[in-house]
């Protein structure tokens, strides 16, 4: 692994495509504290950290080798980014797991999900989703985002966001339709869920 220790992170994955596979093995040793201890902090459990901890580098390595890595200088950063989603993924299933429906009529009525307090998992997802949400906001167009603030985050109208943008309805419509598009649009690109 000597070898490649003195070799950017886009250098290693470009060795790793030709073929080196001691390349990502560097790039494993340089990176994999950080992100089990990114995904143990996360779970709180270490059996559970080490599975979402190894299909993080399948997925990683999946992606390299279909040629979808792109390489900008912050593989960190992606890795931990599929991280991230595997571990929201993994809370979303178990939350789907534990609900039941109140058809059953042994379950009590009032034992209902929308009736209890949220759990720490999902408070930690809703965290970062709207962390996500407002990074992405903040890669928007400037006319794109006034408008998706002034909706969202003002309540205010189409009527009020025209008048006080000085746009047509149609506009301020289509501004917005754009800017969730394109907040789509980079959700995906890098990976990132919107949803509970």
């Amino acid at each position: 692994m000597k070898l490649y220790n003195d070799k950017s992170d886009d250098q290693l994955i470009t060795l790793y495509v030709d073929g080196k596979n001691e390349a990502f093995d560097e790039l494993l040793e340089r990176h994999k504290d950080r992100v089990f201890m990114y995904i143990y902090h996360s779970v709180k459990n270490e059996e559970l950290a080490n599975d979402l901890f190894q299909d993080t580098f399948v997925k990683a390595i999946t992606t390299i080798k279909q040629g979808r890595y792109v390489e900008n200088g912050h593989f960190a950063a992606w890795v931990t980014r599929i991280a991230h989603n595997l571990i929201i993924d993994y809370f979303r299933q178990v939350k789907n797991e534990n609900l039941q429906s109140t058809d059953d009529t042994d379950i009590n009525i009032l034992n209902r999900k929308e009736l209890s307090e949220s759990t720490i998992e999902e408070n930690l997802v809703t965290s970062q989703i709207h962390s996500d949400v407002r990074r992405l906001i903040r890669t928007l167009p400037e006319s794109q985002r006034e408008v998706l603030v002034m909706r969202y985050y003002k309540n205010m109208s189409f009527k009020e966001i025209a008048d006080t943008t000085g746009v047509s309805i149609n506009t301020a419509l289509g501004r917005m339709r754009y800017a969730i598009l394109n907040m789509r649009r980079i959700a995906e690109e890098h990976n990132i869920a919107l949803t509970l």
